[in-house]
């Protein structure tokens, strides 16, 4: 593509050098650098891309797109090598991208969910609910990456890279996709990943503190302006009233056609007369001119929120309420309180809760709907931040009835010595537990000592389909394995 054609889009550029020529592809990365790329060097948190400019040249880079405020003189650029000084190269490698692989964005509908919590539950109930209407559809989040039902890959980050992102657009483009739903981050949207996106629907679920750090938002008001930049790239929104910072947005935006959802506070989508037991949660809505009962066998709360927020996108589609009931019904996400079937008919959640927070937010959200027990099963991670440890077994030991501490992914370390820091904390209170270090045998304890009105959480694994031991993945699925425990008890 023409170097010219690709930095449409991007003001307040200084170029040295020929914008005609031919550019065969792009790469933020010097190593992926090939005859006729541009290089865009991004300054990172850790690594400045401009150190590696003469690396991309001497691998074939055609021009290079650098920094405002960079010290020119010092990367000795060649003067056959086209050079273009951007504000932001962040920005510049996101709009460039896109414009390289044909602003793919545009060819389908494209719905970017942000906030604290609910977005992976939301967005695959989104999913759901189009593909129940017979719709193709991409998914980015989390998780994994989806395209038309099928897993295209694990994710790394909730947000991809832009380039990368363009990319996966593409290629969903290029499937024949007709929706995409995204998960979009605050750190995506500070960082111009999402620059050059054109997103149809945006979406916001809630807003507590989170991400606060040196590498991500120095406070709530910077995290709470960087979720709102996607409000400013769309003009159609929804929103969840009953979030203090979520009811703000319809008077920021005044301009913007900004469809509510809620529970407690007066909203476009209102839920009532809401049923939540260990299994399922089902509630009244209006959708399109009837009053309707929807189930979703994700249980808590915050479900009813995740649903209404979906439906709100059906609505939009113009879905009909039998295809939207049928989908929220069926509707599970991989490790998201994510319920196993089983013919012992137990209560069994996988989620995957692995620091303190989470496993507080999962556990108490189970107790506030559990009639009978409930059982955690948990173990904290190897080589990662050991202060949380002794946190965790406080937390499990206050809120469960019985812990079973045991194995999550001890990598290099020796799993005694993590149970050991775990029961620190859980000492400090006054809960049952035991110590089963072996985690298949952990659950298997579990399943024997439950009963239908208890629920046991398995947390920590969630999606992943593997356990780290000395280095080694070995296969770990809880779905499978909760299947075999059950079919092998007498």
């Amino acid at each position: 593509m023409n170097l010219k054609q690709m930095l449409i889009g991007l003001e307040g550029l200084k170029v040295k050098g020929d914008l005609e020529i031919d550019v065969k592809g792009i790469a933020s990365n010097s190593k992926e650098i090939k005859e006729g790329y541009l290089f865009v060097a991004i300054k990172g948190f850790e690594v400045d891309g401009h150190k590696y400019v003469e690396d991309a040249i001497k691998a074939g880079a055609i021009a290079v797109m650098i920094e405002e405020g960079c010290d020119l003189k010092s990367l000795k650029i060649p003067a056959e090598v086209t050079v273009v000084m951007a504000k932001n190269t962040r920005e510049g490698l996101a709009i460039s991208s896109s414009n390289f692989y044909g602003n793919p964005s545009s060819k389908f509908k494209l719905i970017g969910v942000t906030g604290t919590k609910g977005k992976t539950t939301t967005t695959f109930m989104i999913k759901e609910i189009l593909e129940k209407a017979g719709k193709k559809v991409g998914l980015i989040g989390t998780i994994a990456i989806y395209i038309n039902g099928k897993k295209m890959k694990e994710s790394d980050r909730t947000t991809p890279e832009s380039l990368e992102l363009q990319q996966i657009f593409a290629k969903m483009a290029e499937e024949g996709v007709e929706a995409v739903v995204m998960e979009v981050s605050s750190q995506s949207l500070k960082l111009h990943r999402v620059d050059g996106c054109e997103f149809d629907m945006v979406l916001f679920t809630n807003f507590s503190e989170d991400h606060i750090s040196a590498k991500e938002h120095p406070d709530m008001q910077d995290y709470f302006q960087s979720k709102l930049k996607l409000f400013e790239m769309c003009k159609t929104g929804i929103v969840n009233t009953d979030d203090l910072y979520g009811a703000k947005i319809p008077r920021l935006f005044p301009d913007s056609n900004i469809t509510t959802y809620g529970i407690d506070n007066y909203a476009n989508l209102l839920a009532k007369d809401i049923t939540i037991t260990n299994s399922y949660v089902d509630f009244k809505v209006k959708i399109t001119d009837r009053n309707e009962r929807v189930k979703t066998c994700i249980p808590g709360r915050f479900s009813v929120y995740n649903s209404l927020a979906a439906i709100c996108v059906a609505q939009k589609f113009g879905i009909s309420p039998e295809t939207v009931k049928e989908a929220l019904l069926e509707v599970r996400v991989p490790g998201r309180s994510e319920l196993v079937d089983n013919k012992l008919e137990i209560p069994i959640m996988i989620d995957y809760a692995h620091s303190p927070e989470s496993l507080q937010n999962i556990l108490q959200a189970v107790k506030s709907y559990t009639r009978g027990r409930v059982i955690s099963v948990f173990g904290c991670g190897g080589d990662r931040d050991s202060g949380k440890r002794p946190v965790m077994g406080e937390i499990s030991g206050r809120i469960a009835d019985y812990t079973i501490i045991t194995s999550d992914n001890p990598r290099t370390e020796d799993p005694k010595k993590i149970i050991d820091q775990i029961e620190e904390g859980i000492r400090k209170t006054k809960g049952k537990y035991s110590v089963i270090i072996d985690r298949i045998e952990a659950i298997k304890y579990a399943i024997k000592m439950a009963t239908k009105r208890d629920i046991i959480v398995l947390a920590g694994k969630g999606h992943e389909t593997y356990q780290e031991i000395n280095g080694e993945k070995r296969p770990f699925d809880e779905r499978i394995i909760v299947r075999e425990i059950i079919e092998n008890i007498k």
